[in-house]
C-alpha cells in the first residue's frame, strides 16, 4: 500500500482573499506493487508555461503517466521498495507499461534494469530514506534532503537499503536531447 501523501492546495475566495481549498491525501495514485510498496502519487500537473492558475479541479486528476503533458509539468512523490525485492525483466516491462512509457526503455539497461530516459528535466529531493542514482558511467548515493537535477540522461533509481525511500520531483517538459551534445564539465557545472 502506497503512503498517504498530504497535499495542501491554495486558492482564493469571491473575495480575492487566499484560502486553502483543499488539505488531504492526494487521490492520484499508480500504484506499480502493492507489496512491497512502489508506486507514484501526484500532486499536481501543469499543461503549459506560464501555468493556469484559474482552475479550480483537481489538475492532477487525470491518468498517471510517467511524463508531463507537452509543454507542461508534474509535481510527483514515488515510493521506491527496496530493489532487492522487485528487479528483474518481468518487473521493468510491467513497471514502464502501467507508467504508458514502454518507449522511455530505449536506453542502455546494461548497468541496471530499470534504466530510462524521458525528454524532461526532473527536479528530485530525496525526502526520506536513501537511493541511488545510477547513469551510463557513474553513480551517486543521495540521502534525505539531497537535490539532484536530471537533464533528459538515461538514468535509474536504486534502492540498496532495506527500507523505502520517498524522492519528491518535478518534472518539466523539454525538447528532445540529441545523442551527441556539448557536454557539460564539473568545473564548468561550478561556474553556472
Amino acid at each position: 500500500m502506497l503512503q498517504p501523501i498530504r497535499r495542501i492546495i491554495t486558492g482564493h475566495n469571491e473575495h480575492g482573499k487566499s484560502i486553502i481549498i483543499s488539505d488531504g491525501p492526494s487521490p492520484n495514485k499508480l500504484p506499480l506493487m502493492e507489496t512491497p510498496a512502489l508506486g507514484l502519487t501526484d500532486l499536481w500537473v501543469t499543461h503549459s508555461v506560464p501555468a493556469d492558475n484559474t482552475i479550480f479541479s483537481d489538475a492532477a486528476a487525470r491518468k498517471v503517466v510517467l511524463e508531463p503533458p507537452r509543454g507542461g509539468t508534474i509535481f510527483r512523490i514515488v515510493e521506491f521498495p527496496p530493489e532487492k525485492e522487485v528487479l528483474g525483466e518481468r518487473y521493468r516491462k510491467a513497471v514502464f507499461d502501467a507508467m504508458s512509457a514502454s518507449e522511455t526503455m530505449d536506453g542502455d539497461s546494461s548497468r541496471h534494469p530499470m534504466m530510462h530516459k524521458t525528454n524532461t528535466v526532473d527536479y528530485a529531493i530525496v525526502v526520506s530514506g536513501e537511493i541511488y542514482a545510477v547513469l551510463d558511467e557513474g553513480e551517486t548515493l543521495m540521502r534525505q534532503g539531497d537535490c539532484l537535477v536530471q537533464r533528459g540522461t538515461n538514468h535509474a533509481w536504486s534502492n540498496r537499503s532495506d527500507g523505502p525511500c520517498l524522492v519528491a520531483f518535478v518534472l518539466v517538459d523539454t525538447h528532445l536531447v540529441p545523442p551527441a551534445t556539448e557536454p557539460i564539465t564539473a568545473a564548468a557545472a561550478t561556474t553556472v
